[in-house]
């Protein structure tokens, strides 16, 4: 799928969470609520590191574009490491490791590391980077337009402002982990969620994902996981613009909405 669509479903599935998380009893703040949905829009679009023309490569100048070029050489050198017999050759790594539940999971669990260890700098980075990924997704009709220097403006400012509602007694910035030095620990969770949303996305697309490696699938290792062929679409088809975008956005509505309990 495309940048906007991945970031819409990436934020509808963290509403989706609050909604579940309300119906459970266990109420999100409604700051975990926004904060996680616009992380896991952000980390929605982290997956195609691997892709030197996605939206992410454009997201930090000329940072992100080097940091493609790093991770899509790491990516194919693993694809090459790994591959079974049955797997095709390939001659780049998009749609390889960072489209992994793998690769979802230690990203996840190394922010929440450095969100502990690193302190408030630490989160305030975390924040920067997420917040400015989602306004090139959610927003990119206006991102495309204006200057990068704007939106890493407003992607500090938010994430200064959100750190600090965060931080307020009983705004969740110990939310699910309790014990001292445990605050923020939960900042991860919506980091591998919007992975795996954007991997998901994926897979309906002709190509699919291997969102599996490195467990084999009928001898490969790098299966590309998806739907039958005929339920399969085309990454910016009339299918992912007119009828997926527009329900992830009910669905973000109505979860929202739910985990806010306002029905």
């Amino acid at each position: 799928m495309m940048g906007p669509a991945h970031s819409l479903s990436g934020a509808a599935a963290w509403l989706g969470v609050g909604a579940a998380m309300e119906a459970a009893g266990r109420p999100m703040p409604w700051p975990v609520l926004v904060v996680g949905a616009l992380i896991s829009a952000g980390a929605a679009l982290a997956p195609d590191l691997d892709h030197k023309a996605a939206t992410i490569s454009r997201a930090f100048g000329p940072i992100s574009k080097v940091l493609c070029e790093i991770v899509d050489k790491l990516s194919y050198a693993v694809y090459k490491a790994t591959r079974s017999t049955s797997d095709p050759r390939r001659s780049g790594g998009h749609r390889t490791l960072t489209h992994t539940w793998v690769w979802a999971v230690l990203i996840g669990a190394g922010a929440s590391a450095l969100a502990v260890t690193g302190g408030r700098w630490a989160v305030l980075g975390i924040l920067f980077v997420h917040l400015v990924l989602a306004v090139e997704g959610l927003l990119w009709r206006a991102a495309r337009v204006s200057s990068d220097i704007l939106v890493w403006l407003l992607g500090a400012a938010g994430a200064w402002i959100l750190a600090g509602v965060l931080d307020q007694p009983g705004n969740g910035a110990d939310w699910l982990f309790t014990a001292p030095g445990q605050e923020y620990l939960w900042l991860g969770l919506p980091i591998v969620l919007g992975a795996l949303v954007h991997d998901i996305g994926d897979s309906l697309t002709v190509s699919g994902c291997p969102i599996l490696w490195p467990l084999p699938i009928a001898g490969k290792r790098w299966y590309p996981l998806g739907p039958p062929k005929a339920l399969r679409f085309r990454a910016g088809s009339w299918v992912e613009l007119k009828v997926l975008m527009p329900v992830f956005t009910l669905l973000g509505g109505v979860g929202g909405a739910a985990a806010l309990n306002l029905f």
